[in-house]
């Protein structure tokens, strides 16, 4: 298997564990991560926030860590890479916004490469206009979003992610074994022990 370049696109808010956890994972199965936000530059940090499931009728949050951005957004090209990152919490609402944000996730689609969005990272999907006809899940108050942009929400446990073509997606952070497990398998990874 040849190592990948994956852009990760995070940002002010992002949840912790849905940046972090993949940013990680795939650095260490041996891909290039370059992590992105728009407006900042490579050493520069975002604060990230911890979403927590504690009973109420949405998530709980709780500040999480500097996240150091390892590539600079305005010198980014889609066509340098081979698969996108999106993860969720609240950066995606301010994200969505960004035209270039916006045309790097059209690329990934009209380029059919692969694609992993979890929890609120739908939303910059639907702003996109990729989700048409496409089934997608997201975290659960994301679902009307992904209807309205023409996608088929998929409404799964919390710890299930769904694949349809390139495009792999999860509610939330519990997921991360089955959402960051279908991804690799998109990448075409081989993990041997």
């Amino acid at each position: 298997m040849a190592a990948k370049r994956i852009l990760l696109l995070a940002g002010d808010y992002a949840e912790d564990y849905e940046t972090m956890v993949p940013f990680q994972t795939l650095l260490a199965v041996g891909h290039t991560v370059h992590a992105v936000c728009p407006d900042k530059k490579a050493g520069d940090q975002v604060k990230t926030a911890i979403h927590d499931f504690e009973g109420a009728q949405t998530y709980s949050e709780k500040p999480g860590h500097n996240f150091t951005l390892n590539a600079t957004f305005s010198e980014v090209k889609a066509e340098d890479y081979d698969a996108l990152v999106i993860p969720g919490g609240r950066a995606p609402e301010y994200l969505r916004l960004n035209p270039k944000v916006l045309d790097l996730v059209r690329h990934f689609f009209s380029a059919n490469k692969p694609v992993a969005a979890v929890c609120h990272g739908a939303q910059i999907l639907a702003a996109a206009g990729v989700l048409q006809g496409r089934k997608c899940s997201a975290y659960p108050a994301c679902g009307p979003e992904v209807r309205e942009a023409g996608g088929d929400y998929a409404d799964i446990p919390v710890d299930q992610a769904v694949t349809q073509g390139n495009l792999v997606t999860a509610p939330a952070w519990p997921a991360h074994p089955a959402w960051m497990g279908q991804f690799l398998k998109l990448l075409g990874t081989q993990i041997t022990l």
